[in-house]
Formats: C-alpha cells, structure tokens, sequence
C-alpha cells in the first residue's frame, strides 16, 4: 500500500541498537548548533532512573546528581505494555522541510497542521500532506539560525467561530514576532495579509529564542521565551525580571487587535515592582517545547541544558511565579552565583549529556486510547540521540524514568492531536504517529 506517494513504513524499535547518522545540535549547549558526526551506536539512557518529586525551597546548596543505573543499547519498552500491543511509530508524512511542530485547531475537522522552519505551515488531511500551504511566511522570517524560523503555530480555543490563530516566528532581523492571522472558513488556508502583531521581543542571538506557543487549559496564550543566547546567559536575562527572555509568559489574546494586542491577566504573579506582568515563571534557558496535561491541566516544561544536563519541569495546575533556577544551576548543579535565599524549583528529573543525548525536546502527558498502558505518562526525547522516554510518577514521592524507544530520528518535536495521540517529528522531513502494534 502506497500513501503520499511513499511506502508506508511502521518501525518498530524493540531491543535493538539504531546506528545514528547525523546529530544537528539544535537548540543545545552554548550556541548555535551545527553538523556534528554522531557515535555510531546510540546508547540507551537507564532503563529506570527515579527522580524525587520537586520541592521550592531557598536553596543553600543545590540538590546532589541522582544516582544512575548503566546505560543499555537499544529500546526496551516498559514490562507494564501490555504483551500482545506494542508501541510502535508509524511514518504518516515525509518530505517536509525541517518540521518544527505539529498541532489541531480543535475544531472537529481532524486537519494537522506542520510548521515548517523556513515559514510555511503544511496540511496534512485523510493521510495527505496537501500540496498547498496553509500560511505561507518565507518572506517575512528568517531562519539563518538553525534555532530561528517559523517555530510554532496555536488555534484560539474559540477558532471555529472566530478564526483565529497565531504564530511564532523570527523575522528577517533576528527577533521574535507573536502574531495573529485569520483561516478562511475551509480550513485549509489563510491570508497572509490579515496579520496583526501581538508581540515582538528583541533578540540579542540567533540561539535560545526558545518558540513555542500554546493555549492553556484556562484559555490562556503561554509563551516560552529563552534566554536570548550566547553561552551562559551571559546578560542574566533569566533571572532578570524586567526581561521577559528566559521566561514563561502569559497574556490574553482572546479580544487580541492591531489597537490592543494583548492583555495581562488579571491572576498573574505580578511579582514584585519593576516585574513585567506577562511573567508566569523564571529562570530558564531555553524552554524548547512545553505542554499542559489535558486532564490534569499540569504544565511540563521541557529546558535545554547547558554543557552537562537536560531537564523537565513541572508546574501543577493554575500555579505560576516559579523561578527554575538557571543560571544559579543547570539541572541540579550548581552553575554560576549564588541564589542565597532565593526560592528555586528543582526539576522533576534531569539526565546527563554522558547517558547519550544534549538537547532535551519536550513532550505531553499521553491521554490516547491506542496504548492505554502509557496513559498518564509523559513522553519526551533527545534531539541528538533520538532516544524517546517515558516519566511518569511512581506512587512514592519520585518520578520514573523508561526508555520507550531508540530511533535514528532528530527529534525537533512532538505533536498531539485532538484525540490525544502523538506524534514525533524528524527534523530531516519525516512525522511519525505513535500507534499501538500486534506483537507478532
């Protein structure tokens, strides 16, 4: 059977080692990423690594590494999968060009849309990528950075009266630009001339733009914002609050206009004097990708590590004004400066560059129906090692860590569509459906 004009592929990742080619080390330590040879043989991280449950506290020293089990090659998947459906990924789409994200409008039409890096959002419809897209951007972003570009796209919860919806890109100057656009009434397109700003924040690097957009449960625009790049954050914009890089922020869109871009809710933080309004939470590097759980309505915020560490964050439900510590520290390590009494948020769980991987790609608590083993459990990866975890509470106070797959893929995203099933993106074209598989 042939789809998109391409073999239909299902891969199955099961107790083997993956020979990886290429690792562009997007959004990862110190700078702008570039073409580096990966190891031949991609290292799985342990099988099972608990974590403690996060506490904020003022810190008078940072909270010690976790102990580690040796790393394993390949993919296991965990012994609670039941034993006649597997995991598996399933190719849905190939050829696009440096796929950033993937989303739904939440209108019911089972419609995809893909943004892809230089500016271009992308279709997919009953197992097609249309040939048409649905914005066509490339004149007004610049992607020169490999971490610049069209990065993510979010319908307004109200989209199937209103219409609208908004993106994140880097414009030609190297700054990032939040706008508003409005789809004709198909679905399948929109006009490029209807965009009105909503925000634009300068950028002093090419690196660290962070990108992703996202409607919260609470109707909501989140916007994920690094901390402008470099190496080290070397202007402390993370912990500078009158910044808003190295932030988490939140603002209201819902009457959004040319006139009145946005609006400061009313229950934000409001932190102190001199704070901006829009900050929701602090002290982060770069907060690649991010995800509220559907059910819960709990934020996991994935960070991008520095030199030695990735981590996950997370913030309960309708909770903000966290500060996540860097550059005080990267992961649980201490980093440069001393916080003193500052309250800082420790990570749910961290992992090593050592334990195979350097560029943390955040995921979603899974709430499908095709693997009922995994819901509840939040899904992630590695962009260079292409390994896929599992974390999950265990019912002890501590988060459990499992490799759920090893792939050859730059994982740059994940997806969720209105089902709640996800997706992997590849950077170098592909999407992958994350379906459960007959064991044979």
């Amino acid at each position: 059977m042939r789809k998109n004009g391409m073999n239909e592929r299902i891969h199955r990742w099961i107790g083997m080692s993956v020979l990886a080619g290429v690792a562009l080390l997007l959004q990862a330590c110190g700078g702008a990423p570039v073409a580096t040879p990966a190891p031949t043989a991609v290292m799985a991280a342990p099988t099972t690594t608990p974590m403690p449950a996060p506490t904020e506290a003022p810190l008078a020293a940072p909270s010690p590494e976790p102990a580690t089990a040796e790393p394993q090659a390949g993919a296991t998947p965990r012994a609670e999968i039941r034993p006649d459906v597997q995991p598996a990924l399933q190719m849905i789409a190939d050829g696009l060009e440096s796929p950033t994200y993937l989303t739904h409008a939440g209108d019911g039409s089972g419609l995809l849309y893909i943004t892809e890096q230089p500016g271009r959002v992308r279709v997919w419809r009953d197992g097609q990528l249309l040939p048409t897209p649905f914005l066509d951007l490339t004149e007004h972003v610049g992607d020169r950075g490999n971490e610049q570009g069209l990065l993510s796209i979010a319908f307004s919860p109200d989209f199937a009266q209103s219409r609208r919806f908004f993106v994140n890109y880097t414009d030609t100057g190297g700054d990032t630009v939040i706008s508003g656009f409005i789809a004709n009434a198909d679905g399948l397109t929109a006009d490029p001339s209807s965009e009105w700003v909503v925000m634009r924040i300068e950028q002093p690097y090419a690196n660290h733009n962070g990108g992703l957009i996202k409607f919260g449960p609470d109707g909501m625009l989140y916007i994920g914002m690094g901390d402008g790049g470099a190496a080290g954050d070397p202007q402390n914009f993370a912990q500078n609050m009158r910044s808003l890089l190295g932030k988490m922020l939140r603002i209201d869109v819902s009457q959004s206009s040319e006139a009145e871009p946005y609006r400061v809710p009313a229950d934000n933080p409001r932190l102190g004097d001199g704070v901006r309004p829009e900050i929701w939470a602090s002290g982060l590097r770069n907060p690649w990708r991010f995800s509220f759980d559907r059910v819960t309505g709990d934020m996991f915020i994935a960070d991008v590590g520095q030199n030695a560490f990735e981590e996950i964050n997370f913030q309960p439900a309708n909770q903000g004004g966290q500060n996540y510590g860097w550059k005080f520290r990267e992961g649980f390590a201490p980093y440069a400066g001393d916080p003193g009494t500052l309250a800082l948020t420790d990570p749910i769980h961290q992992y090593a560059h050592r334990e195979g991987g350097c560029s943390v790609t955040g995921g979603y608590v899974y709430r499908g129906s095709a693997l009922p083993a995994l819901v509840g459990a939040y899904i992630y990866g590695d962009f260079c090692s292409g390994l896929i975890w599992t974390l999950r509470p265990n019912g002890n106070g501590e988060w459990q860590n499992d490799v759920l797959f090893s792939t050859p893929y730059n994982i740059s995203s994940f997806g969720e569509d209105e089902s709640g099933e996800l997706y992997v993106l590849d950077r170098n074209g592909g999407v992958y459906k994350l379906i459960g598989t007959p064991l044979s």
